[in-house]
């Protein structure tokens, strides 16, 4: 495999590789949708699902660099949203419910996806967690970034997308309440994700002293808003699938996996690391609520 001092420097082509291999991950997923598109369109997805999956992680390989992955978090939906909308036979979805999904879904996506490309700055820089679990794992790396750093991302995506099938595709009630209250949830977890992420931007643009804690505006009353905006994102699309099918009660495995994986694993990742770093982050801690805002604990 080839490593990031072989990779080339240049940002311009750093993205060019990166777009590319997402140009083939699609063409891979869309092939394996069309081989198997006699099956059920929720398994068939998640095939495609996965052999787009296995494309990026080639690409993670050869340039050395599992940040090849990061913008698949927020372009998979989008990929599979469009392919509910557009199926065939798939067409008894309420058309308001389907247009303001797909709006509130491509704001979210395209965002997070913008946000992450200004942040990376190439094919030599490598999200830090990646780094640590490289230097942890050793020559088991490769798995660990296969099973834990894209499979099971994937599959956590994939299951927060479920409740999108009945509120694009196969759910038959009309646009009401609980859709506007579906509404109010979605689009204010993108504006706390947003809002928490350009504050954030603007801390560290700011060149904070060393060690100096971001505790200002939505992060002076949770240690991470940006966490929150995401995990709420995700519970407002099951409401929106509950509306459209209460039948559908079940995708709530969706957005219940993706609230434990932040809870139980980028919650407690993240706080490691800036105790690590940021010498009054414990007191911090013990004031300042987790995910919910809340008023600073004495």
């Amino acid at each position: 495999m080839g490593n990031a001092d072989s990779a080339p420097r240049n940002p311009a082509k750093a993205f060019a590789f990166c777009a590319l291999s997402y140009v083939l991950a699609l063409a891979a997923a869309l092939a394996a949708g069309y081989l198997s598109r006699e099956w059920n369109p929720i398994l068939m997805v998640l095939l495609a699902d996965i052999t787009a999956t296995l494309v990026i992680y080639v690409f993670s390989r050869i340039f050395h660099n599992a940040s090849f992955y990061d913008p698949y978090w927020s372009l998979a939906p989008l990929v599979i949203a469009l392919y509910w909308i557009l199926s065939p036979g798939l067409e008894n979805a309420a058309t308001a419910r389907q247009i303001i999904v797909i709006t509130l879904l491509f704001i979210w996506g395209l965002r997070l996806t913008w946000n992450w490309a200004r942040g990376w700055r190439g094919l030599k820089h490598e999200d830090w967690r990646y780094q640590d679990l490289r230097k942890k794992s050793g020559k088991w790396f490769w798995l660990v970034e296969l099973v834990g750093i894209e499979l099971m991302p994937t599959l956590m995506v994939f299951l927060g997308c479920l409740p999108l099938y009945p509120a694009l595709a196969a759910g038959e009630n009309l646009f009401g309440a609980l859709d506007f209250i579906a509404v109010i949830i979605t689009a204010g977890a993108i504006v706390i994700e947003a809002a928490a992420d350009e504050q954030l931007r603007k801390f560290v643009r700011s060149k904070p002293r060393p060690g100096e804690i971001m505790n200002r505006g939505l992060w002076a009353y949770s240690r991470h808003p940006n966490y929150l905006g995401e995990v709420t994102f995700w519970w407002g699309l099951f409401i929106f699938g509950l509306a459209a099918d209460p039948a559908s009660w079940w995708t709530i495995v969706g957005p219940a996996a993706i609230t434990i994986l932040f809870t139980c694993i980028s919650v407690p990742l993240m706080d490691k690391r800036n105790l690590a770093r940021r010498q009054n982050y414990g007191k911090h801690m013990k004031k300042t609520s987790a995910l919910i805002p809340w008023f600073h604990r004495t």
